[in-house]
């Protein structure tokens, strides 16, 4: 994922999240494996056996990060939409995105 050079705070405290994404080329394959994770399929598993991104060795991780160090399609997504739900198919310029937000700190 591409990194921005600044760290967002609101106040004193700095807003946070942790996620975990899987990333494929098509919309149609991302697709296909959000019904297999529905289905009961184990995100981190899924995100090892399927994703094209470095962090498909640590199941999907990216670890914690704050607003604005992901592109904006992702970045909106983690930072707003509901904790420990699959989010997607996301779009943007590296394909297609399955994203699960485990934390957030607000």
């Amino acid at each position: 994922m591409m990194a921005l050079c600044f760290v967002a705070t609101l106040g004193e405290a700095k807003v946070t999240a942790k996620a975990s994404h899987i990333l494929v080329k098509s919309k149609a394959k991302c697709l296909e494996i959000k019904k297999e994770i529905a289905g009961g399929a184990d995100f981190a598993q899924t995100a090892k056996k399927y994703s094209t991104c470095p962090s498909a060795k640590r199941g999907g991780d990216l670890g914690t990060f704050s607003p604005g160090q992901m592109v904006k399609a992702f970045n909106d997504v983690v930072f707003n939409e509901a904790l420990n739900e699959v989010h997607g198919p996301i779009k943007t310029q590296f394909g297609y995105h399955l994203i699960l937000t485990k934390e957030r700190s607000e």
